[in-house]
């Protein structure tokens, strides 16, 4: 049984690489090698950026011998990524699955269930994890050519490192459940509790960050300090050298926490599963109806669908915060941002303002709300369908959503961008509409591929949100698309200028813009009549 249920959960978390959910069938031939070959090419290309990454880095510290701090920096950039890539699906994953309440009602011990569940999320954590760290020890056995034995405590680090992630994410879905099963606002109170615990986790990150600087460019003098004062990071660097105390305490720690973790888990997890407190309580009231357009009727199923999800707000939304956090934190940091800047585009302000835009552009990208909208609507896409609007009116509102939550904090890091760098009046002008292009742009990328690749048969939300082809091409694919932009900035440099590079840039978006909405009004609304 326990078997039966691990190959159903692996099944669903990778079934975005071999089943064509549009047409209900698995891929064959050459459409399921195409779709490998892309996907290969989007983690692949990660793992290049981290080799290059880990170059400069490790052929200093080996030469120092300082191995262990290789290491440890570059776990810290694991485990980092590992947790971003499963924390935000911890509490859909575990608690929120439609089948949970199938499979419990079956003669399934609540441990195998659970143990299933968790694997899941770790599975999930360990592949980002392993898009950092596979690079990290090609690049050290290439440059140190350490032996067996170290090459093996390496690996073992790893895996105990993304023992760690899922300790993490476990922690803060058990957190989640055990509030919001008391709580009527589950999803605000969910979101909320995520949100304080990644900024924790990445504050405390960004210190231990600063401090390992320092030891960077003092090894020597820092290393025995910070022997002394963090000691278990310590130990972590150690046990991936292949000191063999080092490793015991270290598989000694993350198995006992785990085990705690897990028999805490274990103990709860039927009765927070099968638990109803804190549903609001319906009662019938007399009032005035309120008469809206099918449009802001639209508009409004559309929001009330992104505020009921705290998967759908964090995996797809989270756009909406950085934006705000990064304007504020570039007002409170504006001189050395300034320095930074001008330091790297030797005081060039035309290329400054250009580069604001790309910037502006990147966080905006973080919002991909269209791209898992679609899918969202599972097995009730019927009830939709057969709504007296036609198929556009419906697939228009998906888009409005996403702009009206990402066209707001864009604004507000655009301005704070602009009040910092106070560029010439042709670049605060093109700034933001050039912004404002792309973030349309996006929108429909983002519908424009869930309605290529829909995914209606889904019993957990994390599938369509977090794990499916549509999510992560629209993703990736705004950050391809402003890395293209930037190289084709460089090729005609010498004959275009930062301004008309920026008037060009808007045409383009426009023309696509234009081509991409009308096809949503044709044949993504045809495709949408008939999934």
């Amino acid at each position: 049984m326990t078997k039966a249920l691990f190959k159903k959960q692996m099944m669903e978390l990778f079934s975005f690489f071999w089943q064509n959910k549009k047409k209900n069938r698995n891929r064959k031939g050459a459409a399921l090698v195409m779709g490998i070959v892309l996907y290969v090419a989007i983690f692949g290309g990660m793992t290049v950026l981290f080799y290059f990454m880990a170059g400069g880095l490790c052929r200093s510290l080996v030469m120092a011998e300082l191995d262990w701090l290789y290491f440890l920096l570059t776990g810290l950039i694991g485990i980092a990524l590992g947790a971003f890539g499963s924390i935000f699906n911890t509490y859909a994953g575990l608690y929120q699955a439609k089948d949970n309440a199938f499979l419990l009602s079956m003669p399934i011990p609540v441990t195998k269930l659970l143990t299933v569940r968790l694997s899941g999320v770790y599975v999930m954590g360990l592949f980002y994890q392993l898009l950092v760290m596979i690079p990290v020890l090609i690049r050290y056995i290439l440059v140190a050519g350490p032996g067996f034995w170290k090459i093996l405590s390496a690996i073992l680090t790893i895996f105990l490192q993304s023992v760690f992630v899922l300790i993490l994410s476990a922690v803060l879905g058990f957190a989640v459940a055990k509030i919001g099963s008391a709580t009527k606002r589950k999803s605000l109170v969910t979101v909320v509790i995520t949100l304080a615990f990644l900024v924790g986790y990445y504050f405390i990150y960004g210190m231990a960050a600063q401090y390992l600087q320092k030891i960077i460019s003092h090894p020597q003098e820092a290393g025995e300090r910070f022997h002394n004062r963090f000691s278990p990071l310590y130990h972590m660097g150690m046990a991936a050298t292949g000191n063999p105390v080092s490793l015991l305490l270290v598989t000694i720690v993350t198995v006992g926490l785990f085990c705690i973790v897990y028999a805490v888990l274990a103990g709860s997890y039927k009765k927070i599963v099968t638990s109803e407190k804190g549903e609001a309580k319906v009662q019938y009231r007399e009032q005035q109806v309120t008469v809206r357009s099918s449009a802001q009727a639209l508009l409004a199923k559309e929001f009330r669908r992104f505020l009921a999800s705290p998967t759908y707000m964090l995996n797809c939304g989270l756009g909406v915060i950085l934006m705000i956090v990064a304007g504020v934190a570039l007002l409170i940091k504006a001189d050395t941002v300034l320095n930074m800047m001008e330091a790297m585009f030797s005081g060039n302000k035309d290329v400054i303002s250009l580069a604001a835009a790309a910037v502006i552009g990147v966080f905006a990208s973080m919002n991909d709300i269209t791209a898992p909208s679609v899918s969202l609507e599972g097995k009730q896409i019927w009830m939709v369908q057969s709504f007296p609007v036609s198929a556009f009116s419906v697939l228009k509102a998906k888009i409005k959503l996403h702009l009206l939550l990402t066209f707001p904090p864009a604004a507000v890091l655009t301005v704070c961008i602009e009040v910092v760098l106070r560029p010439e009046l042709q670049f605060a002008i093109l700034i933001p509409v050039v912004a404002a292009l792309f973030i349309v742009l996006m929108a429909l990328i983002g519908l424009f591929l869930n309605l290529k690749f829909p995914n209606l048969k889904w019993t957990n939300e994390v599938i369509p949100v977090k794990q499916s082809a549509s999510v992560m091409l629209s993703l990736f694919g705004g950050w391809i698309i402003i890395v293209a932009l930037v190289g084709l900035y460089f090729l005609l440099s010498g004959i275009v200028s930062p301004a008309v590079f920026l008037v060009l840039t808007g045409i383009l978006l426009t023309v696509l813009s234009l081509l991409l909405y009308r096809w949503i009004m044709t044949k993504g609304a045809k495709i949408f009549e008939t999934l």
